[in-house]
Formats: C-alpha cells, sequence, structure tokens
C-alpha cells in the first residue's frame, strides 16, 4: 500500500455553539471551510494550516507544491468524504462543501 502524498486528519466533532440565533448545518460549513489542521505534503509538515483553503491552493497549482493534479484531487476527494461526513451530522447538506470547490 504506498502512502498519500498528501494527509491530514478526519476533522474533529463540530463545536456547535448553540442558541437561537445560530443554524447548526450552515455554522458547521462555516467552520469546516476555516478548520485547520496538520497537513503532511510528500512528507512536509504544515502545522495548523487552514485544511480548505490549502487544498484550493494545491488544486490551482499542485506542480508548485510537488504533487500531481491527481493527487491533489485525490485530497480533495477526501476532504468532502470526511469534512462531508462531519457537516452532515450537524444537519448539514455535504453538496454545500463540494459547491465550495467550484467558486
Amino acid at each position: 500500500m504506498t502512502q498519500a502524498a498528501i494527509t491530514f486528519p478526519a476533522p474533529p466533532r463540530i463545536p456547535y455553539p448553540g442558541g437561537c440565533v445560530l443554524e447548526p448545518g450552515p455554522y458547521a460549513l462555516d467552520y469546516l471551510l476555516k478548520w485547520p489542521a496538520d497537513i503532511t505534503v510528500n512528507g512536509q509538515l504544515h502545522s495548523g494550516e487552514p485544511v480548505y483553503p490549502f487544498l484550493r491552493s494545491l488544486l490551482a497549482d499542485p506542480a508548485a507544491h510537488g504533487v500531481t493534479q491527481a493527487d491533489a484531487e485525490a485530497a480533495r476527494d477526501r476532504f468532502l468524504n470526511l469534512a462531508g461526513q462531519a457537516l452532515q451530522a450537524e444537519g448539514g447538506d455535504p453538496a454545500w462543501l463540494a459547491r465550495e470547490f467550484t467558486r
């Protein structure tokens, strides 16, 4: 089994503060778009980076990060899967995350 070129952990449980003003689904989406984690790219650690913006950067110019387009797309797909599950657990729609990558 080969090691993925780009790795990051699954998002933690979203710390929804509750209240009558915030909707859990949109709050979870906002949280996931800013969520920081340790990301490893070809063995190089990027500590505490916001995952979504980092992945957008990888997708825009994979060669600048020393990865292939396929590696960047695989990382995006993993994010959509893991973060989509966290979003859905809070009543959000995983399609919201996918839409963010098309903006």
